[in-house]
């Protein structure tokens, strides 16, 4: 099987760009803004991501969902455009901005083509340091917002997050969606939209990717063009969340033939010096093939389910260790239990020698597929920045992950799984499974 893997994984490789020769400049603008640069003349194009750290958890108190819908309104007009005339005009350059709100970030993607660089850029200062907040627009974004949120509570899986997170994180806001309720949306008004701007974009909190067409000088003068009026400083981070939430189960109830189930425990941070053998530990566990353990023992070995995985949500606040499946109401409870067992064995037994380079020739194998684009590799440079990576991180990735041993994964299991604080929301009409949280679920 190995050797299966590592053909058809050198088969890729070869067919790819030298991806592990991209070259980042470090570029600082006049104005001391700073960025990474992957300069590519190839095709007269360029890509800019942009992330500002705060995003949804800088919403004021009582005021949830303002971000997300001030970041939705941002290509409804800026300046003395309408929002018609912002849309014909980012059309007539075939410019595309991508404007969205994250639990830690909101992020900008642009693409624009270098004839029309230039325009596009003063085109999206306007929507940065002029949003026009038109009530007309403020209503009608509204309403979409609402739809959004009306539709998460019917969704099984939405509710599963709503109601772990409420559990987990309490008043912080990671403990509600970032969408907002129906009552908080509904209160907002156009000064909120305006707190909410100012509160999230600001110099001190930004970090910027670029890739294709443009040379590390017209970089610096596009960036202070673009983010040069933005204030110094945005409000002041949310403080790091308490983990609240306990090993057991909950149930919510909810008339599906199919229950969808969540588990949950406290996650790693990047900046851990066991990230690394927790991040292949993590792959072997739940990693989303069919060479995870959860998916041989959960669905090829008893067909409890169509797919079980799981993954490493790092959260600026607290870190979490996600994972989610479905499975028939009759036979949801076996599911739970084989999932826990597993959990339990890996951490008291650690993994086969087999399971550890099956899940390290996946990863270094599959890391060059990430790279098929300037749009991708200019998000992939901000986000390097936002998470606190290295400039070199894509050169040296997977010498780490090829550095993890067996003694690693023993010692980060006996470490970081631990089955009496594994939590499993399970939204539905199980069969067999006993509630042990006895807390109301807000969601």
């Amino acid at each position: 099987m190995i050797r299966a893997v590592v053909a058809a994984i050198t088969t890729v490789i070869l067919a790819l760009p030298a991806w592990a020769n991209v070259d980042i400049q470090d570029v600082t603008s006049p104005g001391g803004i700073s960025a990474w640069l992957v300069e590519d003349d190839s095709i007269p194009f360029v890509a800019l991501d942009i992330h500002f750290q705060g995003g949804s958890s800088l919403d004021a108190p009582g005021k949830r969902g303002a971000t997300y819908l001030m970041t939705r309104l941002l290509q409804e007009g800026a300046g003395e455009m309408n929002a018609q005339a912002f849309a014909e005009t980012r059309e007539g350059l075939a410019a595309r901005f991508s404007f969205d709100a994250h639990r830690d970030s909101v992020s900008i993607s642009v693409e624009m083509l270098t004839q029309n660089r230039d325009a596009a850029v003063i085109l999206l200062r306007q929507a940065l340091v002029a949003p026009r907040f038109d009530q007309d627009a403020i209503n009608r974004v509204r309403g979409q917002v609402l739809s959004i949120i009306q539709g998460n509570a019917r969704n099984p899986e939405d509710i599963a997050h709503s109601a772990f997170t409420a559990m987990a994180f309490g008043d912080h806001p990671y403990g509600s969606a970032q969408e907002g309720t129906a009552e908080t949306v509904q209160a907002l008004t156009r000064q909120d939209m305006i707190n909410a701007h100012r509160a999230v974009f600001a110099r001190d909190r930004v970090s910027i990717g670029a890739a294709g067409d443009i040379t590390p000088m017209e970089l610096g003068l596009l960036l202070d063009t673009l983010l040069g009026a933005l204030p110094a400083e945005g409000a002041p981070l949310p403080p790091k969340a308490d983990w609240l939430l306990e090993g057991g189960i909950t149930v919510v109830d909810f008339p599906t033939p199919q229950s969808v189930v969540l588990f949950v425990q406290p996650g790693i941070a990047r900046t851990d010096p066991d990230f690394f053998p927790v991040f292949v530990l993590n792959q072997i566990i739940g990693g989303g093939n069919f060479r995870s353990r959860l998916m041989r023992e959960v669905r090829i070995k008893r067909g409890l389910t169509y797919g079980i995985s799981s993954y490493l949500a790092l959260a600026d606040h607290h870190p979490m260790m996600i994972g989610q499946f479905a499975s028939s109401n009759a036979l949801v409870a076996q599911a739970v239990r084989v999932t826990r067992d597993q959990w339990a064995d890996i951490a008291a037994n650690g993994v086969t020698g087999e399971e550890l380079e099956e899940a390290k020739l996946y990863l270094t194998g599959a890391y060059p597929l990430r790279f098929d684009g300037n749009g991708t590799i200019a998000s992939i440079l901000a986000g390097m920045q936002q998470d606190g990576m290295p400039i070199d991180y894509i050169t040296t990735r997977n010498a780490r992950v090829e550095a993890v041993t067996m003694e690693d994964i023993r010692r980060v299991a006996a470490r970081f799984l631990n089955p009496d604080a594994l939590h499993f929301i399970v939204v539905g009409q199980p069969e067999g499974v006993e509630a042990t949280n006895e807390r109301n679920v807000r969601f």
